[in-house]
């Protein structure tokens, strides 16, 4: 499998964290694990499509998804060669570009074709089809250097700075404060913009700060867990595995796969 990521255009960077792509001409079926990292997605998929198991059964996905906040690990499988691109968004992004309720799409990835929105639903006449990275670069420039004419404000601007910036590590207090809200206000606009709860956000970007530490040379597991902000080695064996289902010393940190590529910036 071959992946990128590409950096979109100054002026995006408060609404777009990255596009990425991933190619493979293998015809072979394989099953990856994805796993959450705090960010929402438009994908595209020009090459074959994919099954899912989010909630237990498999189903075969449409080309083009719009995947919301996930808070659980899920599984993809190819069902021939993968030709694919997205537009990683920004966690309130959504809301600010087509106004979506995102409390609505917590573990789903739905159909964009099919969707509501027409100008979510038309966006593949946009970007497709695929000629060359490129090109595609300065398509999805183009087009959402456009949208955030008329993105509207984000009220979560500072509290999800400090999040990000405290990797994920930062109070609840210290949230409010950021945000001069009082909590009440900032769980109402989390469930709007963002879909799950600040505190259970800020748990997705500091397990996500595992992956960051874990690309140090000299890192060992007792400074990971300090690091990262938990209590003590069991406390982080626990938020490891209800992330991942697996324990951190039987993880495959080294693996070229969709999980790591995705946390490993």
């Amino acid at each position: 499998m071959k992946f990128s990521r590409m950096v979109p255009r100054p002026g995006l960077e408060h609404l777009i964290e990255c596009y990425w792509m991933m190619e493979s001409d293998d015809p072979f079926s394989r099953v990856e694990k994805i796993i959450p990292d705090g960010f929402t997605e438009l994908i595209f998929n020009y090459g074959s499509v994919y099954r899912a198991n989010i909630k237990g059964l498999w189903y075969t996905q449409t080309p083009n998804l719009l995947a919301g906040q996930i808070s659980r690990h899920f599984y993809l499988e190819n069902t021939a060669d993968t030709a694919s691109f997205a537009i990683k968004l920004k966690p309130a992004a959504l809301t600010q570009l087509f106004g979506l309720n995102m409390q609505l799409y917590i573990d789903q990835i739905v159909d964009l074709d099919t969707f509501s929105h027409p100008e979510l639903a038309a966006l593949k006449f946009k970007f497709l089809p695929f000629e060359n990275e490129h090109l595609l670069k300065q398509r999805l420039d183009e087009h959402f250097l456009m949208l955030s004419q008329s993105a509207t404000e984000n009220p979560l601007e500072e509290v999800l700075k400090l999040i990000f910036d405290s990797n994920g590590m930062a109070t609840i207090s210290a949230l409010c404060e950021a945000g001069k809200m009082t909590e009440r206000q900032m769980q109402r606009l989390f469930k709007k913009y963002v879909g799950i709860s600040p505190k259970y956000y800020a748990r997705i970007i500091r397990f996500n700060y595992i992956f960051q530490l874990i690309q140090k040379e000299d890192h060992n597991w007792a400074d990971i867990v300090y690091q990262s902000g938990y209590y003590d080695q069991s406390h982080f064996i626990r938020n490891f595995k209800a992330f991942t289902g697996e324990d951190p010393s039987d993880y495959f940190f080294e693996e070229i796969n969709m999980a790591n590529f995705f946390l490993r910036k």
